[in-house]
């Protein structure tokens, strides 16, 4: 195989005196690069490590659809980030992937999901009662909160007291952190090990574990049925009839904490922000609201024909996509456009980059709902919010769901005003927000 074009390398050098900047805020770094080198090139991270950056959206879609089956997750996903979370199906490769997506995917269909729209509204209720009216406000930290209650009332109806779900949340947030050091400071894991952070973390991991399998020992014992997602995970069976095993079960609740909480916390919070900027997308909502409830008060009316509330969603996680990026590791060596992917190469999709790039999308960078007047089928090839191929997130429709009932619901109560000047970001291990600040202002 004899590549035509040599993959553009960014030397370690540019990776070490950028090395600071990185560790706050890498998209500039990555941007600039971008510009300089291509939609792909090379990044030397070390004297024999490299990754490989990618903002060509049919090299993304080449590698999580057409050829997946020779690009796996990377070690960030299956080594690193399993310590904290367990071997489930965001973590898994192989058979055992294979194994839980089959069995869990029956759970996040469309028509289960109806089951749980009314413990989602009722979470989501909740929270928004702790808004102050004509205040400066912080809305991150109250939908941080709504999308983990939501994610907890869900897989748990009433069984987990609030003490438990304080200590989770706390338990979850604080390992991302710790991954998110380890990631961006790999010169310093000498130090993580010797002074015992990265034990205490652990530590904490177990202490999540055991409170995890008291609340599910307990749902066992009373032989009620709630049928939320953990009635639906405990009666879940593999082809041979039987159920997961205590440590699987665990390792994908966790998972759904994980993935579930933080990424649409960091979506609402960037929806209202750009809805705060953008008042009349606030009315259209509104308006759309009132007319869908004139026909039907079912919440799952409201889910499915709320288009303008869908498409300022959609529109809102293209500009501010919560998983920025998508990695990858070749299996055998590859060959696209031209360009040869050595084997074992460290393969990083910006979809960040992907949903601005200038030639697939008009007027990029700005706010423009309707073009998703269509759906966002029309982008498929480009549009990557919830990823693509079979590993595309299990939980897109709760998401999608969740989100628009936390929108409509908002918006219903409030009008939404702006205290800050420019939409900030903090890239972790997704992409979170920065000072989101608002004034809400009671309806009338």
């Amino acid at each position: 195989m004899k590549a035509k074009n040599k993959i553009p390398t960014v030397p370690i050098s540019g990776f070490l005196t950028n090395a600071l900047g990185i560790l706050k805020n890498p998209l500039p770094f990555h941007h600039k690069n971008f510009e300089e080198q291509g939609d792909i090139f090379r990044l030397k991270i070390g004297l024999s490590n490299s990754v490989v950056f990618v903002r060509d959206a049919a090299f993304a879609e080449y590698v999580l659809q057409k050829n997946q089956k020779n690009y796996t997750k990377s070690k960030i996903q299956t080594e690193d980030l399993v310590k904290y979370i367990g071997k489930g199906l965001l973590t898994s490769e192989g058979e055992l992937w294979k194994k839980q997506r089959k069995l869990i995917q029956p759970a996040f269909h469309k028509k289960q999901l109806e089951n749980l729209l009314g413990s989602i509204k009722r979470a989501i209720l909740t929270e928004y009662d702790k808004i102050t009216d004509n205040t400066n406000t912080d809305v991150f930290p109250i939908l941080n909160d709504l999308a983990f209650q939501t994610v907890v009332k869900s897989l748990f109806s009433s069984a987990a007291s609030q003490e438990d779900i304080n200590r989770l949340q706390y338990i979850t947030e604080a390992a991302q952190k710790m991954l998110v050091r380890e990631l961006r400071q790999p010169y310093l894991g000498w130090w993580f090990s010797w002074s015992g952070e990265i034990k205490k973390h652990l530590d904490l991991t177990l202490e999540a574990r055991q409170i995890l399998k008291r609340i599910v020992n307990e749902r066992r014992l009373s032989q009620t049925k709630e049928n939320d997602l953990l009635d639906m995970l405990l009666d879940a069976k593999y082809d041979d009839g039987s159920s997961m095993e205590e440590e699987q079960l665990i390792d994908e609740i966790l998972i759904l904490f994980t993935a579930g909480h933080e990424t649409t916390s960091n979506a609402l919070t960037f929806i209202t922000q750009l809805l705060a900027l953008h008042p009349e997308w606030q009315e259209k909502i509104y308006n759309e609201r009132l007319q869908i409830q004139q026909e039907s008060t079912d919440t799952i009316d409201l889910v499915t024909k709320s288009k303008d509330c869908q498409k300022v969603i959609e529109e809102a996680m293209r500009l501010y996509p919560p998983v920025y990026f998508i990695d990858r590791v070749n299996i055998e060596a590859d060959c696209f456009k031209g360009l040869d992917i050595e084997a074992k190469s460290n393969l990083l999709f910006s979809v960040y980059e992907i949903h601005r790039h200038p030639k697939l999308w008009e007027r990029p960078t700005e706010f423009l709902p309707e073009r998703f007047n269509e759906g966002s089928r029309k982008f498929s090839s480009q549009y990557f919010p919830f990823g693509a191929g079979p590993r595309k997130c299990i939980g897109n429709n709760f998401a999608m769901f969740e989100m628009i009932i936390a929108v409509s619901e908002l918006l219903s109560i409030y009008k939404i005003q702006p205290n800050f000047k420019t939409i900030e970001v903090t890239p972790l291990i997704s992409l979170k927000p920065k000072n989101a600040f608002l004034t809400f202002q009671k309806r009338n």
